[in-house]
């Protein structure tokens, strides 16, 4: 007999998304059991017995687990929902048939590193803030960086009401600089070296956590080994 589980935990077993985004569905009453919707992510369910929807379409249950290092080009946005005609980056594994997710964000001109699966529970692992990852990334600008630059970035900012200060900030050459965070709020490395008065042209995440994104080309991905999943919290 199918042990009973909470909505949320069994939507994120399923591969729908990582936990805490499967609860925002939940809540957001994107989420039916037996043709009720359900707001209530404890609500206790039994795969085999209970007939759960996500925004109308069936979740079949436990699916075996893949995980993939992309390297996300630009212009591809980090969701399973289309806005309008807009390409996401679920569209690059057109090779793949389970339902897959990105962990974490990066935004539409951001390139580079992004983990996508369709486990749940490893999602909500590598976003916890009880994992402590820091993400780093190489910004290129067309300007000179200078020590005034660093300082400033160095300082942090004020990003959704929170004042974030970055791990470390580094000039790399010229016009390319190097910035380490941990926090994960939205843009905060584009708002960080923005606010110091700098135009990026190019920004890439090169490593979250231990795990590097190496040499696969833009646009590419590959399946992750069990060293590399463990790497990332190393």
């Amino acid at each position: 007999m199918e042990t009973k589980k909470r909505l949320s935990k069994a939507l994120a077993a399923a591969g729908v998304d990582s936990r805490r985004h499967c609860e925002e569905l939940i809540f957001a009453g994107k989420v039916s059991v037996n043709g009720e919707i359900v707001k209530v992510p404890q609500t206790l369910v039994t795969w085999g017995e209970d007939v759960i929807l996500v925004d109308g379409q069936k979740v079949k249950g436990e699916e075996e687990k893949f995980y993939f290092m992309l390297n996300k080009p630009k212009g591809y946005i980090c969701s399973n929902i289309r806005p309008g005609t807009k390409k996401i980056v679920i569209d690059l594994f057109r090779g793949v048939s389970e339902r897959l997710f990105t962990v974490g964000r990066l935004d539409r001109d951001t390139t580079g590193l992004i983990i996508v699966t369709n486990d749940g529970h490893f999602a909500n692992k590598v976003i916890h803030p009880s994992a402590n990852l820091s993400k780093e990334y190489i910004v290129k600008t067309n300007q000179e960086i200078s020590h005034e630059h660093l300082i400033h970035i160095s300082k942090g900012a004020y990003i959704e009401e929170t004042w974030i200060t970055p791990v470390r900030v580094q000039k790399v050459r010229k016009g390319t600089l190097k910035v380490v965070v941990k926090e994960g709020k939205k843009r905060e490395v584009r708002l960080l070296v923005e606010n110091a008065g700098l135009t990026i042209e190019e920004l890439t995440r090169v490593r979250i956590g231990g795990l590097l994104l190496g040499d696969i080309p833009e646009g590419k991905y590959k399946e992750m080994s069990d060293t590399e999943k463990k790497t990332i919290f190393s």
